[in-house]
């Protein structure tokens, strides 16, 4: 019954927030455009990170069901990236209009004021999302910042090169980690992980179907976007935020 009644709140969402398109300075003066969507001031947050050559438009689909099921939301645009869903990535605008490079870790600096924007406005605790390379850069970030209680990567690896070794990187990494990708990228994905904590680690692929890289796995087209939620949500009920 509660898996039905979890998957109805997704599918048949009661509109609680209110959105807006909100912007803050990285610490290097960059604009960080992102979509702000409020529930209460006394819900956790999730901050909603894109992968490479994507936008906050990620997350347009997803972002309101996430909403519904009780969290404030943040949907980022990071410099690294580019436009999808027809949302074009304004951070990535405003970093190459300063002169600024746009390579995967640059973005880590948005990543960090995003943070700090919630984190001025809540005490309520700090989930991040990632998806791809910056499913990457969330672990790395959790093992840092002691301000994220949780992180969900979707499609995590070492997307870096020489530049960062995320295994090496999260070493320190304590807090629950919900990580879940295509079958084809799970065996790799699970070596990456596999010196985590089991008590805080969470492994994901979906059972039937080969599933879908990065958050785009939670897309209403994508066939095994159900199991993918499933997982989601359950990871969610064992978190105990409030």
């Amino acid at each position: 019954m509660l898996r039905y009644t979890l998957l109805l709140a997704i599918i048949f969402p009661t509109i609680l927030w209110g959105q807006q398109t909100i912007t803050f300075s990285a610490n290097d003066e960059v604009t960080v455009t992102a979509d702000h969507y409020v529930v209460s001031t006394q819900k956790p947050y999730l901050l909603l990170l894109h992968q490479a050559g994507y936008s906050r438009g990620e997350y347009r689909e997803t972002a309101p069901k996430l909403a519904n099921l009780g969290f404030n939301c943040l949907a980022v645009d990071l410099r690294s990236g580019n436009e999808v869903n027809f949302i074009k990535n304004q951070t990535t605008i405003s970093a190459n209009q300063k002169g600024f490079p746009t390579d995967y870790l640059d973005a880590k600096a948005d990543i960090e004021a995003a943070i700090n924007f919630i984190a001025a406005r809540s005490n309520k605790p700090i989930i991040v999302m990632g998806s791809s390379y910056s499913a990457s850069l969330a672990l790395v970030e959790a093992t840092e910042n002691f301000k994220i209680k949780a992180v969900v990567a979707f499609s995590p690896g070492e997307y870096f090169g020489d530049m960062l070794n995320v295994k090496d990187a999260t070493q320190g990494l304590y807090v629950p980690v919900l990580a879940l990708s295509s079958a084809l990228e799970y065996d790799e994905m699970s070596k990456m992980l596999d010196h985590l904590n089991k008590k805080h680690l969470n492994l994901f692929k979906p059972s039937n179907g080969e599933g879908v890289h990065g958050s785009r796995a939670l897309w209403e087209r994508n066939q095994t976007s159900e199991q993918y939620w499933m997982a989601l949500t359950q990871f969610f009920s064992q978190l105990n935020f409030k």
